[in-house]
């Protein structure tokens, strides 16, 4: 360039880089299994989120319905079942924190350390139908979008928001209660379940004491609002 030419390109004002979209998958992850990430992946497509971060719950609330594996054994299978996706990231926002675990909590938490980010949280259908009564609720919608994945025929109602989406997923079919059934029962869980999730889950001996009767008082189904 001469002495004294403009550099125009220099000189035009630069657009600013659109918020970090970051995805929030909480939940129990006992095990985890190839619906959450797919799920995970799919939500991450459709909604162009650079990161998603898988947050194994801490203590669950609804902890009395069912003996829940350790903390650390859950982390580690998300560590291991997310290691091969460079879009997937891990926290133990929710197993460092003492107490039980409210998505409230969770976001709270997220967004504190993340304040740049805008919020995705992902969660099941089932989860998402009950979602008016859970903790903190007019907070909830103000810290993340939220995003119900379902399995193909389920129907659901966004709730009249915008705020609010649906997303089909046909491995939303695979739960993690029929895994730990099936290990329980002796039955494979290869293809459910990340191979190197399989093998963690057999080395542990996860699952093998799995209680086999119904419990007397039938099982939380939504967070408590106090």
């Amino acid at each position: 360039m001469e002495s004294g030419e403009t550099n125009l390109s220099a000189a035009q004002p630069q657009p600013h880089a659109r918020p970090l979209r970051l995805g929030v998958m909480g939940g129990t992850f006992d095990p985890i299994h190839h619906g959450h990430l797919v799920a995970a992946s799919e939500v991450a497509s459709v909604f162009d989120l650079d990161e998603v971060v898988f947050v194994p719950t801490g203590e669950p609330w609804h902890k009395s319905a069912r003996e829940v594996s350790p903390p650390e054994h859950r982390y580690l299978m998300t560590v291991i079942a997310t290691a091969s996706n460079p879009r997937f990231t891990v926290s133990r926002v929710d197993i460092d924190r003492p107490g039980p675990t409210y998505t409230i909590d969770t976001l709270r938490d997220l967004r504190a350390a993340r304040p740049e980010a805008e919020l995705f949280f992902i969660t099941g259908a089932d989860a998402m139908a009950q979602i008016l009564s859970w903790k903190d609720i007019q907070e909830l919608w103000s810290l993340a979008h939220f995003v119900g994945v379902t399995r193909p025929g389920h129907v659901l109602e966004n709730m009249g928001r915008d705020d609010v989406s649906l997303l089909e997923v046909p491995a939303m079919a695979i739960s993690s209660t029929d895994c730990r059934e099936r290990v329980a029962d002796g039955e494979p869980v290869w293809y459910l379940v990340p191979d190197g999730v399989v093998q963690y889950i057999a080395k542990h001996g996860l699952y093998e004491a799995e209680l086999r009767h119904a419990q007397q008082s039938p099982a939380p189904t939504q967070e408590p609002v106090a």
